[in-house]
């Protein structure tokens, strides 16, 4: 994929403050995700930074086709990003601590920076 077609969609994303990362667990069930931050980590590869659920890093760790989806619905402008999640990164935990609360069952939550190399995947650009 050109990489001027990956930095037109971070450009995109960061002048929306979102995109939409979609993925399947292994028996093909989809999980959309939200994402508020994105950057071209190299010039096939981009990288999501956001408090991912846990269903997100399952998903990836079962199947690392994902789809990140940049839009702007008022333009009608936008793509789709096809690639494989190499990487996730834990980049910060919160355990979930609340004064007044003894919940030993929630779960910490995590900032993740997922990498997903866009190499011999087709871009479309939106409305698809």
């Amino acid at each position: 994929m050109k990489v001027e077609t990956l930095q037109a969609a971070v450009d995109l994303a960061r002048s929306l403050k979102h995109v939409f990362v979609a993925t399947t667990d292994s028996e093909g069930m989809p999980h959309v995700a939200a994402a508020a931050k994105v950057v071209l980590a190299s010039e096939n590869q981009l990288a999501v930074q956001e408090w991912f659920c846990p269903g997100t890093v399952r998903n990836v760790s079962e199947n690392p086709s994902v789809a990140i989806v940049v839009w702007d619905a008022e333009n009608d402008k936008g793509y789709q990003l096809l690639g494989v999640t190499e990487n996730v990164k834990e980049l910060a935990v919160l355990n979930g601590y609340a004064p007044g609360i003894d919940d030993e069952t929630q779960l910490p939550q995590v900032e993740r920076q997922l990498y997903a190399d866009q190499d011999g995947r087709e871009a479309g650009r939106l409305p698809v």
